[in-house]
């Protein structure tokens, strides 16, 4: 028995640093790209655009500097910011998860709308 608890542990060891860092996600994510607001806690609006959603979260593109655990305010067309959370960065990306989940029904008018503009 010890010589298998000791397999696993090296067996595990050996898994690759990303699987690591994996965040399970509740929700699947929709591609998108839709141009929002975004606001840092205390500053200004500033535009950028969000490139895959889900009714938890979404990835940002972001030329601004966030720091992980940063709260910060996101504004969708024809809608009222709402507070996420910056979860990871990556060059000018970041993954935020919403405070609280979108509405199923909002996130498909969302999709909806973002596909509506993207086709013309």
């Amino acid at each position: 028995m010890v010589g298998n608890n000791r397999l696993s542990k090296v067996s595990m060891g050996a898994l690759p640093e990303k699987e690591d860092r994996h965040i399970p996600r509740p929700h699947d994510r929709q591609m998108v790209l839709i141009g929002v607001r975004v606001r840092r806690k205390g500053e200004s609006w500033f535009r950028s655009r969000i490139t895959d959603m889900s009714l938890d979260g979404f990835r940002l593109l972001s030329f601004v500097k966030l720091q992980i655990g940063m709260e910060i305010w996101v504004m969708f067309p024809g809608f009222e910011g709402r507070r996420a959370k910056v979860v990871w960065i990556a060059d000018h990306e970041a993954g935020c998860a919403f405070e609280n989940p979108l509405h199923p029904a909002i996130f498909d008018h969302i999709i909806r709308t973002c596909d509506l503009r993207a086709r013309g």
